[in-house]
């Protein structure tokens, strides 16, 4: 989301730097943007269509297969299964990468919606279904994302999430370390809590070490607290519907059952509580600590119901939603979604289908059933992101045709039949359509393609209008062509529907802005009766289920024996997801995976730096490489996601702890030993 200059000498991208005009990132860009160069330049970059030929000892050959034939084939394939076992049969996986490929992305989507599949699945049921659930029961639309008011707000508390490396999980929070810097300095107070003291903890206010998956409980304590007072409650009753079940829900959040849960002592508990009550309006986020947990739901429905408390949802000082420059939503007639799930796979009924796809949870059953027997990728590492990591191989395997569209080679282009070398970010023109919502402000940036897509690699949009044409139907936009289409006449589909022209937008070299943040048009437009439902009858029945769960199990108290721990997610400021694991930008360091510990375990144990050990949970093992830390909670194990030697989807389950109402798998807070590999 930051903006780039690219030098480029012929074909060769030789350097990449911060665009200092960009009015949102100004001269920033992260470590992985300027990698994007030795990333286009990879050594295992994919470079034409490829089709599985043959096993052997050193595992799958691939063949060169001219891209006319290929899609022939495949076509043939598609219908001869459809025609055999239905549109269901055809399924398609799409992650991180095809986000940053808008008409990749919109071509895939309609590729399969022509199809009459309703086997989609993507990234966001891995870390998190939480935010579109509670968005759509509380404000009723799955695509509301709160954005932080970093103009006008004078508090943020930051839960699970660190922006100083992973830039805003949902927020595309561009140059964080200057941003909160700047926020501070005009009186802005950051609380960030946090089982380690992340890079965003250290550059905070305040930095409150509770125990893993506790942050609900803190949330609930705030909330109770501040609707004890009648005058409040009174003003809030005026603008939601349900205040009563939600004062009943948080009631049980006492100041003593909060410190004893949390870890967190009394006063620091009435530290939190006074600074929310100072601020008056506040702006909180969530990351992947809380969104990937078992108390996901409970986490992130808190943190709204804290919002709508201080009338800080929609408003000047607290939390905004982005209308988005090139989706406009706030010029759309809305009509409340009622929340309530579509029917789920057939292999697992009790998994919901929500926001048009189905949970990633049901994937590897799917295929196994016999539902799904084609699968297509677009723009993902799924054998490294999918849970329960050898069911997962074993299904793919087992496929009729896994159909893997990407840039590079990974650990899921070795399992497939069929490759397809896609252009990468640097050969096509692009919008940030996909994630026009998520930034600090209403704004745009058209980038032309900096060099002409090599070899034989062809963009995803024009690989599925070629397979949709083959099939006997069209996927690109009415009154396009095949024959006609490019990169700029697609994206000018999007932007006649924008708030500006598409000259004036590819005219702003630097970006275009048309505003900052902008109040009340979900208030006007979205809410169901203009109020928000604040206690859905679903999240305080799953309150009350992890409140049942802490008191019965205490999962969150100090291990009881020498070698348990407690499993936390991380994110790594060198890597996004599987990507940039093995190259970075010219004189950088690459990242390198490790499980970090806290000295004081360490030292227990007998670890040192370097040591091999092993993890293991109720459902696997891996082996890690220690890194002793200071910053890491005494109890907790950090670890990243996305790596294939580390995988920590080795520790996870497809079918234990399954949350019932998005179907996401646990993966933090996840009881695991360690022990030391001899």
């Amino acid at each position: 989301m930051c903006g780039i200059i690219v030098t480029v000498e012929g074909e060769q991208i030789l350097r990449i730097r911060g665009d200092e005009h960009h009015p949102l990132s100004r001269g920033y860009t992260c470590p992985k943007g300027r990698a994007l160069g030795a990333f286009h330049h990879h050594p295992s970059r994919l470079d034409r269509p490829q089709r599985r030929s043959a096993e052997s000892g050193g595992g799958t050959i691939f063949a060169p297969v001219p891209r006319g034939e290929l899609v022939t084939e495949l076509a043939d394939l598609v219908r001869t299964t459809i025609a055999q076992h239905g549109a269901d049969s055809v399924g398609m996986y799409l992650a991180s990468g095809s986000a940053f490929d808008t008409n990749g992305r919109r071509a895939a989507e309609r590729f399969l919606s022509r199809l009459g599949s309703a086997q989609k699945y993507t990234a966001t049921t891995i870390d998190t279904p939480c935010k579109p659930l509670v968005a759509e029961l509380v404000g009723g639309w799955s695509g509301l994302t709160p954005i932080w008011d970093h103009e006008h707000s004078k508090l943020l508390l930051l839960f699970g999430s660190n922006p100083v490396v992973s830039h805003g999980h949902s927020n595309a929070i561009a140059d964080p370390v200057r941003r909160i810097r700047e926020f501070r300095d005009s009186g802005g107070v950051v609380i960030v809590a946090d089982p380690r003291r992340t890079e965003t903890a250290a550059a905070s206010d305040l930095h409150l070490q509770l125990q893993p998956g506790s942050d609900f409980a803190l949330l609930g304590l705030i909330v109770r607290e501040l609707l004890h007072d009648t005058g409040r409650r009174n003003e809030v009753a005026q603008r939601v519907e349900g205040l009563d079940r939600l004062i009943v829900a948080v009631e049980p959040f006492t100041p003593g059952f909060v410190a004893g849960l949390t870890g967190l002592s009394e006063p620091q508990l009435m530290d939190v509580l006074d600074a929310v009550r100072r601020a008056g309006r506040l702006s909180a986020l969530t990351g992947t600590g809380t969104s990937m947990a078992n108390t996901a739901n409970s986490t992130e429905w808190l943190l709204w119901a804290l919002h709508i408390v201080t009338d800080s949802a929609d408003r000047r000082g607290g939390m905004w939603f982005n209308p988005g420059f090139l989706m406009q939503f706030d010029s759309r007639t809305w009509e409340a979604s009622s929340g309530e799930p579509e029917a789920g796979p057939a292999s697992r009924p009790e998994l919901p289908r929500r926001f048009g796809e189905y949970p990633c949870a049901a994937l590897a059953s799917e295929i196994e059933s016999g539902q799904l027997r084609i699968l297509f990728v677009v723009g993902g590492n799924p054998v490294t992101a999918l849970p329960d990591t050898e069911r997962t191989r074993a299904a793919f395997s087992s496929l009729d045709a896994l159909v893997v569209l990407d840039v590079v080679e990974t650990e899921t282009t070795a399992l497939a039949t069929h490759v397809v070398a896609s252009a990468g970010q640097l050969e096509r023109a692009d919008l940030p359509w996909l994630l026009d919502a998520y930034q600090l402000a209403v704004a745009t940036q058209y980038t032309p393609a900096v060099v002409a897509a090599q070899h034989e690699r062809v963009s995803t949009w024009k690989f599925f209008a070629e397979l949709g044409a083959e099939l006997g139907f069209d996927v690109l936009p009415r009154g396009i062509s095949l024959e006609m289409a490019d990169d700029d006449l697609l994206l000018d589909e999007i932007l006649r529907r924008s708030r500006s022209t598409a000259e004036v937008v590819r005219s702003a070299q630097h970006g275009l802005v048309e505003s900052g943040a902008v109040f009340g048009w979900v208030h006007d437009f979205v809410l169901p009766g203009g109020k928000w439902r604040i206690a859905p009858e679903q999240l305080v029945d799953q309150l009350a289920f992890d409140l049942d769960q802490h008191i019965g199990a205490h999962p969150h108290e100090r291990p009881g024996s020498a070698d348990q721990f407690i499993l936390i997610p991380q994110r790594r400021l060198r890597t996004m997801n599987s990507q940039f694991r093995d190259v970075s930008a010219p004189g950088a360091r690459l990242e390198v995976p490790s499980a970090e510990l806290s000295e004081v375990d360490c030292a227990r144990l007998g670890f040192c730096e370097g040591d091999r050990v092993r993890i293991t949970s109720e459902h696997g093992e891996l082996i890690a490489v220690t890194r002793i830390s200071t910053h890491v909670a005494s109890g907790c194990v950090g670890l990243p996601h996305g790596w294939s030697a580390m995988d920590v989807s080795r520790l996870t389950s497809t079918e234990v702890d399954v949350d019932r109402l998005t179907g996401m798998i646990r993966q933090s807070g996840l009881p695991v030993r360690i022990s030391l590999v001899e």
